[in-house]
């Protein structure tokens, strides 16, 4: 029996994906989770064979849950599921070592057998995000800038982020000018949507 653990933040899709999975033989939806934070907890206590997270998930996004999950479950094997606008993302879902990475354009039939094919430890990635990973341009945001970004992201002020990193408001006021000049953004909101639409953060 494949158990499955589904996260994704909109209901109708957490549910329409409940019902898809658990109509097949020798498939059982264990968990469905709103938000990438509460996935980690509700596999401990489920135990899924394979975990299908999207990637755009509040409180923790599915690539990060992914890592985690990795951590706490190694056994549990992942799947997540992605817009083709988040191609990029695919180099960093692979370095945390997920087995599948899927558009979120697949047909039921191709979801179903990946879910399966990943169940059984083998890899399915998705050709066309393949394709579009393959020709994306190499992430050139260090840790700390992500980490930055990340708590740009969110809304984060300077001061804020300098208080919740250890560091100076000038210090942080630098790096923000830096990513900027990393990614080709005019500012601050433009590095946000360039860095998320390219898997970066």
């Amino acid at each position: 029996m494949i158990r499955v653990l589904i996260a994704d933040s909109l209901r109708l899709t957490r549910e329409a994906l409940s019902v898809v999975l658990a109509s097949e033989p020798g498939m059982h939806v264990v968990a469905q989770v709103p938000r990438g934070d509460e996935i980690v907890p509700n596999a401990l206590r489920a135990r899924p064979t394979v975990a299908v997270l999207d990637a755009e998930l509040p409180g923790l996004d599915g690539t990060t849950a992914a890592a985690r999950l990795r951590a706490a479950l190694p056994s549990c094997r992942i799947v997540i599921l992605t817009t083709s606008e988040r191609a990029g993302a695919l180099r960093t879902a692979l370095e945390v070592g997920v087995e599948g990475f899927m558009s979120k354009g697949v047909s039921v039939k191709e979801l179903t057998d990946s879910v399966r094919k990943v169940a059984r430890g083998e890899r399915v990635l998705d050709p066309r995000l393949v394709a579009d990973a393959l020709h994306a341009p190499e992430n050139p945001l260090s840790e700390r800038d992500t980490e930055i970004l990340h708590l740009a992201a969110r809304g984060h002020t300077p001061p804020e982020i300098a208080g919740i990193l250890h560091l100076s408001p000038g210090t942080v006021r630098n790096n923000l000018a830096a990513i900027n000049r990393k990614v080709g953004a005019r500012n601050r909101i433009e590095a946000i949507r360039t860095a998320s639409a390219r898997g970066w953060i």
